[in-house]
C-alpha cells in the first residue's frame, strides 16, 4: 500500500485484503452521464437490439498488483487430507502455472447426507448454500446444517413437509449466519433459525401459487430478501415484526409475462465495505433469456443499466459480482464492484461506480470463449471459474484472458435444478423456452465463499481451494519437477504469475521471500542433481549431459537473483554450488564449460579470482586457449590473476587478452604495441612467407592502432574521456619513432612504420586516412604532424628500395586523395608522381603487369597525375599495354570505337566486348556519330567477334545491326567457316530469345545456312527444316540434292506436295540400310562382340528410317484415295517380308523376330488407313507367312483383330453420341420456335396505335426482336414478301437499321435473338396490357462495326447442325453396306469434313430436363 493513504480506504482495504488485489485506473473510462434513466416499463417493452455492439477494446483495468485476495474463512479443516486424483486425460495443467486448484472431498459432510438419505429417508441432494455454515437441501423437503468441523448442527423441516412442499429448491444463508431461507419446488418459502434450529416463517403467498422457487437470495439487509420462481418473475420480501408478529410484505419486481428471468444475484458488501455507497442503493443484477437489467432497490426501485444478452436456446445466462480496488491517484484508492455476466460462450464485464451522487457503467472487456458456460464465480479480483457443458472447470485471469488450469468434475456427479426450471411438481405449467434451457442449470449447485469453491454432487460435496504460491511450487518439489518449479518461482518473482494467493507485504518484502526459496530451492536441486537424479550407470557422455541440463539452470537463477544482489549471487553461484560441483570432477568441468557463453554474452563479467584461475587451467588442458582470449576481453580485470594472464598470454600468443590486460588492468596502451611490433619486425626480416598467425597479429595491430587513433577501446568498448587525448599522442609517436629504445646500430630508421608498410601497405594507409579525419589533424599542430608523416613515408618508401608497384601505387594514390582533401595542407613535389608515372608504365618490365596497371588506375582517378601531359600518359598507357588506362583516357576524349579496340586487345577482357557495343548503341547519351564510328569499328572487326563467341556477336547484330544483316553474310562469305558460325549463332539466337520486334531474316540468307550446314553439320538440316519457315522451297531443295540429303530432300518433297517422291527416296534409303542389316546377319555366324554391336546398329538405323516413312504416310494417307495408299503402304510392307522370304533357311530365329518385329509395327501403322482384308491377303499371299502352323503368325493376326474390334466399338460409340447431341440440337430449335413471344410496347411500330383498336379482319404480329405490328401495317411498308404461296414477314424497324448500317450511319446489335422468326397471334382486348420486354441494344461505332464483322468471319463456318447431319448420314451408308462408289461421295473433296481447316469442337451436351 502507497504511503499516505486515507484512514478510511485502509480500514477497508485491510480488513477485505483489497491490498493484494488488482489495480484499476478509472480514469481511463469517459461514460455519458444519463439524464433520464430509463424506467422498468420501458425496457421491459423495448424490442431486442440485434445492432447492439458492445466495444470489445480490453481496457486492461486488472491491473498487476501486490497479491490475491485472501479467504475470510478457510475450509481446510472441512476437507479431508487426501486430494481427488482427477482423471489425466481431462485435467489440462500449464507447465507454466502449475496446479491452481486443490481438490478435495468433504467426506464428512458427504457421508452424514448419503446416510441421512438412507436412514430417514431424507432424499437425493437438491440445493446448496455455503456461508460459516453449510445448508444442503434435499429432495424431500430436509436441510442439513454443517458446522465448519464438518458436525450436524441442524435438521431442519421432516419428510411430511417435504410430501407437503415438495424438494428444496434454492438455499440463502444472511451475513451474520443466523437466518436460512428455502425455498421449495410447489412454491413455499420458510425463514428458520440458525441459532435455534426454530422455523421462524412459512410463506406461502409471495409469489403466484403453481410455480416453483428457483432462486431465493439475501441482500445486505437483513430483513430484505428477493427470490424468483419459476414463471420468471422476481419478488422482493419484506422481513417486518410487529407487535411480537412476524410478517412477510411481497413486491413485484419483474414480471415473467414480460420476458422470464432466470438468474439473480444482489451485489454483497462484506464487513469490508459497510461503508461503500453501492449498499444504500441495495443493488440487484437480473438476467432472463433476452436482457440482464440492473436495478436499485432502495431508496426506491429504478432502472439504471440494461443490456442485451443473445445465446444458443439451450443456454442459461450466468451472474457474479466482486469487489475490486481501483487507483484514482498516486495515494488514493478506492473500491468498485464488477458484474461478470454472459450467456452461452460469451461474457462481458461492467464497473459500477459511484460518482457525483450518480450510478455509472462502464464496459471494460468481453471474453469470447470456446466453450460454453453453465456457471461462472469470482474466487478473488483477478481470477474467474467457470464452468462449461460438458463439466469442466476453467480457471482464468481475467486481464489477460489467459486459460490458467482445466479440471473434469465429470465424477462429481453434479445436482441439475432441471425439474425445478420445468415446474414439474407443479404440473410443468412453464414456457417451452425455459424448460428447454433449464437442463442444464445449475444455479444452486455451484456455489463460491471467499475464494473456495463447492460444488454439490449427487453423492459427495466437493470443494476447490487456491492453492498458495509456495503450495504450488511444493508441489512440483514432490512430483521432483524441480526446474518447473523454479520456473514457477521466477515466474513469481517477476510478477509475471497469475492467481497469486499468500504473498503479503511491499514488493520488496514478498521480492526478499521468494528470493529465499528460490535459494533453498536451487541448493536442493543441486543436491539432488547430484545424488538420486544423477545417473548410476552408463557412458561418461550420458553423465556430461546430465550435467549440462544441471549447470546452466543453476547459473540462469543465480544471475536472476543477482541482479539485486550481485554479492549474493557470487557467494552462491560460485561458492555453494560450485563447491558442490567440484566433488566430481566431470561436473567441475562441465561447470566451467558453461560458464563461457555467459561471459561472452556479457552476462557474467564478475568471477572469484579461484574460479577463474579454474577455468584457465581447465581451458588450457584441454587445448581451448582461443576460448580462453575470447572470455578474457570481457571480464572485469579486477577478479583476474594479472600476472599469470600475461604469462600465458605471451606464451600461447593470445594477443587480444594480452592488449585487453595491459589496456584496462595498467592503463598502458604503449607496450602491448611495442611488443607485438617487435614480434611482427622479426617476422617480416625473416624473409620467409608469413604464417596465419603471424598474419592475424599483423591484422591486429592494424585494427589496435585505427581503434586507438579513433578514441575506441580495443576488442570491445570505449577508452576512458580523460585519457584519448593522451593514447592518441603515445600511438603516433610509437608508430613514428626514429629508432626504437634498444635497437642496434645497423637499425633502418623508422623502424614501425617501415614494417607496417611492408605488412599491408594498402590497409596501413587507410589507417592514416581515417586518422587524419579526426578533429585533432585540423589544428595547426595536426597539420604539421599530419605533413611529418607524410615525409617520412616518402622518405621510407620512394627513397629507399624494396618496395613493390603495388605498394608505391598505393602511396602515391593515397597522397593524391589527401592533397585534393586537404588542400594546400600537405605538400609534396609533383615531379614524383611523374616519376611513378614512368616506372609504373615501363614498356620494359613484364613483370606485375596487373599489378602496375592497377596502381596507376588507382593514381589517375585520385587526381595525381592531373600535371602531366595526356596525350603523353596515353602513349605509355599504349605502349606499357595498359588497355584499362587507355579505356579511361579514351572515354574522356569520347572516343568510343578505339575502346572497342581495348577490349579486343585486352585478352582478359574480351568476353565484354559485346555488352560494351550493345550499351553504345542503345544506352542514352552517345550521339548519331558516335554510334557510327563504334558501327563501323565492329563491322572491321567483325571476324574476331565472331571467333570470341558466335552466338554473342548474331544477339549483337539482331538487336543493334540489323540492318546490316546482308552486309555482314556478303563480307563473311569468302570465310565458309566463319560465317557457319555467325549464321549458326543468329538462327540460335533467334530461337532462344523472345525479342519485342523479332528480325526477319532473308531468304537468302536462311538458304546459304543451310547450305553450309549440309557442309558442316549435315545431322541438324532435318531439325533446322522443321523448325524454320523463312527458306525457298525450290531452292533449299536444289541445294538438299546438291549435298544428297536424302531425309532432308524427302521432307521437303513432302512439303511441297510430291509425297511419292518423298517415299521413294526414303524407301530407296530403306533399302540399302536393310540390304546391309541383311549382309551383317548372313555373315554373323562367328557370333564375336563387335559383329553383334555392329547388327545391333545396323537394325536401330533400319528402325529410325522406317519410323520416318511411317510418319510421312500417316501424315498423308488421310488425303488419298484407297488405291493410293494401297501404292505406298504395300511397297513399304514388301521391303520388310522380302528378307524374311529370301534369307528364311539362311538366318537365326533372333534374327527372324527382329524382321517380324519391324513388320509388326508396319502392320499396326498401316491398319487404320488400308482395309483389313486388304492386308490379311497381302499377308497371307506372302511365302514368308503362307507355310508352317498358323502360331507363327497367330499374334500378328490377333492384334489386328483387337484393333479392328477396338475401332468399331469406338465407331458405335461415336455415332451414338452424335445422334444424341443432333437430338438434343433439334429440341433445343423446336423449343425456341415454339416459344412464346413478348412485344416490347403496347402499340404498332408502323402506325402507332393500341393494338386494342385493330380491324377485325387484321392481326397482329410479334417478332422475336420484340417488335409488334399490325399485319396491314407491314404490307403498306413492303415487309411481306411471298415465298412458294407462303407469305414471310420482316421486321420494319430492324430492316431500317440495316439500312442505315449499309450506309454508314450506325448499326444496331440486339444481343437478344434477330432472327426474322415471327408469330401472328390476336388482337389484345381493350385495356389489355403486355409486358414489355428488355433488351440491351448498343449502337456500334465504324470501328467496333470493322472488328464486329472480324470477329463474326474468324467463327463463321458450318453450323453445328450441318455438321451433325452429314456424319449421320455417312454413318447410315456405313451400316447400310452401300458399293464403294457411294463411300466415295462422303469422302470427297467437296464434303466438309475433308476440309484442312475445319475443327470439330466437341463437347458433352447438356442435361435435358
Amino acid at each position: 500500500m502507497a504511503e499516505g493513504k486515507q484512514g478510511e480506504s485502509q480500514g477497508l482495504s485491510e480488513g477485505l485484503g483489497l491490498d493484494e488485489m488488482e489495480q484499476l485506473d478509472d480514469s481511463e473510462f469517459d461514460l455519458p452521464e444519463v439524464v433520464a434513466p430509463p424506467s422498468l416499463e420501458s425496457i421491459l417493452n423495448e424490442p431486442d437490439d440485434d445492432s447492439f455492439n458492445l466495444d470489445e477494446q480490453n481496457l486492461d483495468i486488472f491491473q498487476d498488483a501486490s497479491g490475491e485476495t485472501s479467504s475470510l474463512v478457510s475450509l481446510e479443516s472441512l476437507a479431508s487430507d487426501k486430494p481427488l486424483a482427477p482423471k489425466k486425460k481431462a485435467h489440462v495443467q500449464y507447465a507454466s502455472h502449475g496446479s491452481i486448484l486443490r481438490h478435495v472431498v468433504l467426506k464428512g459432510v458427504s457421508a452424514q447426507v448419503m446416510s441421512a438419505a438412507d436412514r430417514v429417508d431424507a432424499g437425493m441432494p437438491t440445493a446448496m448454500a455455503v456461508s460459516h455454515l453449510v445448508a444442503i437441501g434435499s429432495s424431500h423437503g430436509l436441510i442439513l446444517v454443517f458446522d465448519p468441523k464438518q458436525v450436524l448442527k441442524w435438521c431442519l423441516g421432516s419428510t411430511a413437509v417435504g410430501a407437503q412442499y415438495g424438494a428444496v429448491s434454492a438455499l440463502s444463508i444472511n451475513h451474520d449466519c443466523t437466518r436460512l431461507l428455502s425455498g421449495f419446488a410447489k412454491g413455499q418459502i420458510t425463514m428458520w433459525d440458525l441459532t435455534t434450529g426454530k422455523l421462524l416463517r412459512t410463506i406461502t403467498d409471495a409469489h403466484p401459487p403453481g410455480t416453483a422457487v428457483l432462486h431465493i437470495k439475501f441482500t445486505d439487509d437483513p430483513t430484505l430478501a428477493v427470490c424468483c420462481d419459476s414463471g420468471g418473475s422476481v419478488f422482493e420480501l419484506s422481513f417486518k415484526r410487529l407487535m411480537g408478529m412476524r410478517t412477510c410484505e411481497s413486491r413485484c419486481l419483474f414480471s415473467g409475462a414480460r420476458g422470464e428471468v432466470t438468474a439473480i444475484e444482489p451485489l454483497l458488501a462484506t464487513e469490508s465495505v459497510q461503508d461503500h455507497p453501492m449498499k444504500e442503493v441495495s443493488l440487484l443484477a437480473m438476467a432472463s433469456l433476452s436482457k440482464m437489467l440492473i436495478v436499485s432497490l432502495k431508496p426506491h426501485l429504478k432502472v439504471l443499466f440494461a443490456h442485451p444478452l443473445k445465446g444458443e436456446p439451450t443456454t442459461l445466462p450466468v451472474l457474479a459480482w466482486q469487489f475490486v480496488m481501483i487507483q484514482i491517484t498516486d495515494t488514493t484508492r478506492i473500491v468498485d464492484p464488477v458484474l461478470a455476466f454472459g450467456r452461452g460462450n460469451k461474457l462481458f464485464f461492467f464497473q459500477v461506480s459511484y460518482q457525483e451522487d450518480e450510478i455509472k457503467f462502464s464496459a471494460l472487456q468481453k471474453m469470447e470463449l470456446q466453450y460454453v458456460i453453465i456457471a461462472v464465480t469470482w474466487v478473488n479480483s483477478r481470477t474467474l471459474v467457470l464452468v462449461d457443458a460438458y463439466e469442466k472447470v476453467h480457471v482464468l485471469d481475467v486481464r489477460t484472458e489467459e486459460e490458467l488450469e482445466v479440471i473434469d468434475i465429470s465424477d462429481v456427479q453434479l445436482v441439475y435444478a432441471s425439474s425445478f426450471f420445468k415446474s414439474l411438481a407443479t404440473g410443468g405449467n412453464v414456457s417451452k423456452a425455459l424448460a428447454l434451457a433449464g437442463e442444464r442449470a445449475c444455479y444452486n449447485s455451484v456455489v463460491s465463499f471467499s475464494n473456495q469453491l463447492l460444488f454439490l454432487g449427487t453423492k459427495s460435496i466437493h470443494v476447490m481451494t487456491i492453492r498458495t504460491w509456495m503450495e504450488r511450487i511444493d508441489l512440483l518439489v514432490k512430483q521432483n519437477k524441480y526446474i518447473e518449479a523454479l520456473s514457477m518461482a521466477e515466474s513469481f518473482y517477476l510478477g509475471r504469475a497469475r492467481a497469486v494467493v499468500g504473498l503479503h507485504g511491499g514488493l520488496d518484502r514478498r521480492t526478499q521471500i521468494i528470493a529465499d526459496k528460490m535459494l533453498d530451492l536451487l541448493l536442493t536441486y543441486v543436491d539432488v542433481s547430484m545424488t538420486t537424479q544423477c545417473p548410476a550407470s552408463g557412458k561418461i557422455e550420458v553423465l556430461v549431459q546430465h550435467y549440462q541440463t544441471v549447470v546452466p539452470v543453476c547459473v540462469d537463477y543465480c544471475l536472476l537473483l543477482g541482479k539485486r544482489n550481485p554479492t549474493l549471487m557470487k557467494d552462491i553461484l560460485f561458492g555453494g554450488i560450485y563447491d558442490r560441483f567440484c566433488q566430481d570432477p566431470i561436473a567441475r568441468g562441465v561447470f566451467l564449460e558453461c560458464l563461457e557463453p555467459y561471459i561472452l554474452n556479457d552476462n557474467l563479467r564478475s568471477v572469484t579470482p579461484q574460479v577463474m584461475k579454474d577455468f584457465m587451467e581447465h581451458y588450457q588442458h584441454k587445448g581451448l586457449l582461443q576460448n580462453i582470449e575470447a572470455c578474457i576481453v570481457h571480464m572485469d580485470v579486477a577478479n583476474l590473476d594479472v600476472h599469470q594472464v600475461v604469462v600465458m598470454c605471451w606464451l600461447h600468443g593470445l594477443y587480444d587478452a594480452l592488449i585487453y590486460i595491459y589496456n584496462k588492468g595498467m592503463q598502458d596502451y604503449i607496450t602491448p604495441l611495442e611488443e607485438l611490433l617487435r614480434v611482427l619486425q622479426s617476422a617480416i626480416k625473416s624473409n620467409k612467407q608469413l604464417t596465419d598467425d603471424q598474419i592475424k597479429l599483423g591484422n591486429k595491430l592494424l585494427v589496435y592502432i585505427s581503434c586507438c587513433l579513433a578514441g575506441r577501446a580495443y576488442p570491445l568498448g570505449d577508452i576512458p574521456p580523460n585519457l584519448v587525448d593522451t593514447v592518441k599522442s603515445e600511438v603516433f609517436k610509437c608508430v613514428t619513432v626514429l629508432h626504437t629504445k634498444d635497437g642496434t646500430e645497423g637499425e633502418q630508421t623508422y623502424p614501425y612504420l617501415r614494417t607496417l608498410v611492408q605488412f599491408d601497405t594498402r590497409e596501413f594507409l587507410n589507417v592514416l586516412a581515417l586518422a587524419f579525419e579526426e578533429p585533432e589533424f585540423n589544428t595547426e599542430e595536426g597539420m604539421r604532424q599530419r605533413q611529418r608523416i607524410v615525409d617520412i613515408l616518402l622518405q621510407v618508401m620512394v627513397e629507399s628500395v624494396g618496395f613493390t608497384p603495388t605498394q608505391v601505387g598505393c602511396l602515391f594514390t593515397f597522397l593524391a586523395r589527401q592533397m585534393a582533401r586537404h588542400e594546400n595542407s600537405i605538400l609534396v613535389n609533383r615531379l614524383l608522381f611523374e616519376q611513378v608515372l614512368e616506372f609504373l608504365a615501363s614498356p620494359e618490365d613484364d613483370s606485375r603487369h596487373e599489378e602496375r596497371q592497377q596502381a596507376l588506375l588507382e593514381l589517375l582517378n585520385a587526381g595525381g597525375l592531373q600535371q602531366v601531359d595526356e596525350e603523353k600518359l596515353l602513349s605509355l598507357a599504349e605502349n606499357a599495354r595498359f588497355y584499362r588506362v587507355c579505356e579511361l583516357l579514351y572515354e574522356k576524349r569520347r572516343d568510343f570505337d578505339k575502346i572497342l579496340a581495348c577490349y579486343l586487345r585486352d585478352a582478359a577482357r574480351r568476353q565484354q566486348v559485346f555488352s560494351f557495343i550493345h550499351t553504345v548503341m542503345t544506352a542514352y547519351g552517345y550521339s548519331n556519330e558516335e554510334r557510327n564510328a563504334v558501327h563501323r569499328e565492329a563491322m572491321t572487326q567483325l571476324e574476331d567477334l565472331v571467333s570470341i563467341n558466335s552466338k554473342k556477336t548474331a544477339q549483337l547484330v539482331i538487336t543493334d545491326f540489323a540492318h546490316s544483316l546482308t552486309e555482314i553474310v556478303s563480307k563473311l562469305d569468302p570465310q565458309p567457316v566463319v560465317l557457319y558460325d555467325f549464321l549458326q549463332g543468329l538462327f540460335d539466337t533467334k530461337e532462344q530469345v523472345m525479342m519485342k520486334d523479332p528480325v526477319s531474316t532473308e531468304p537468302s540468307v536462311t538458304e546459304k545456312y543451310i547450305d553450309l550446314m549440309c557442309r558442316y553439320n549435315p545431322q541438324g538440316v532435318m531439325a533446322f527444316l522443321k523448325n524454320n519457315d523463312t527458306y525457298r522451297l525450290e531452292e533449299t531443295l536444289q541445294i538438299c540434292r546438291k549435298h544428297k540429303s536424302l531425309e532432308a530432300t524427302a521432307y521437303l518433297l513432302e512439303k511441297a506436295g510430291d509425297v511419292q517422291g518423298a517415299f521413294n527416296i526414303m524407301l530407296e534409303t530403306l533399302v540399302s540400310k536393310v540390304k546391309v542389316l541383311n549382309q551383317l546377319m548372313l555373315s554373323d555366324s562367328a557370333n564375336t562382340p563387335t559383329q553383334d554391336s555392329q547388327t545391333q546398329v545396323a537394325v536401330s538405323s533400319v528402325q529410325t528410317n522406317l519410323l520416318v516413312i511411317i510418319q510421312i504416310l500417316q501424315r498423308n494417307s488421310g488425303k488419298m484415295q484407297e488405291e493410293e495408299r494401297e501404292g505406298l503402304w504395300f511397297p513399304l510392307m514388301e521391303v520388310m517380308l522380302s528378307p524374311q522370304r529370301k534369307h528364311r533357311d539362311s538366318l537365326s530365329q533372333e534374327q527372324i523376330q527382329a524382321y517380324k518385329d519391324l513388320t509388326r509395327h508396319v502392320l499396326n501403322s498401316m491398319m487404320g488407313y488400308i482395309a483389313l482384308p486388304s492386308i490379311l491377303q497381302k499377308i497371307m499371299q506372302d511365302p514368308a507367312y503362307n507355310t508352317g502352323k498358323f502360331g507363327e503368325i497367330r499374334e500378328l493376326l490377333l492384334g489386328m483383330l483387337d484393333t479392328y474390334n477396338y475401332e468399331q466399338t469406338l465407331l458405335k460409340t461415336t455415332n451414338s453420341l452424335l445422334s444424341h447431341d443432333l437430338h438434343w440440337s433439334l429440341c433445343n430449335l423446336k423449343a425456341a420456335v415454339n416459344k412464346g413471344l413478348v412485344p416490347r410496347q403496347e402499340d404498332c411500330g408502323v402506325c402507332g396505335q393500341h393494338f386494342s383498336i385493330t380491324e377485325e379482319q387484321d392481326s397482329v404480329i410479334v417478332f422475336s426482336c420484340g417488335h409488334a405490328y399490325h399485319t396491314s401495317c407491314l404490307q403498306s411498308v413492303g415487309c411481306c414478301h411471298m415465298i412458294e404461296g407462303t407469305p414471310h414477314w420482316s421486321c420494319s424497324l430492324c430492316n431500317v437499321a440495316r439500312r442505315e448500317a449499309k450506309t454508314g450511319r450506325g448499326r444496331t446489335l440486339s444481343w437478344s435473338s434477330a432472327t426474322a422468326a415471327s408469330k401472328q397471334v390476336e388482337p389484345l382486348p381493350s385495356g389489355a396490357v403486355s409486358q414489355p420486354r428488355s433488351h440491351g441494344d448498343a449502337l456500334l461505332s465504324p470501328q467496333q462495326e470493322l472488328s464486329y464483322s472480324q470477329l463474326q468471319k474468324s467463327f463463321k463456318g458450318p453450323s453445328r447442325l450441318a455438321i451433325l447431319a452429314e456424319l449421320k448420314r455417312a454413318a447410315k451408308y456405313e451400316d447400310s453396306g452401300k458399293p464403294q462408289d457411294q463411300k466415295k461421295i462422303f469422302s470427297s473433296s467437296s464434303s466438309i469434313l475433308q476440309n484442312e481447316n475445319f475443327q470439330l469442337k466437341v463437347a458433352a451436351p447438356p442435361v435435358i430436363e
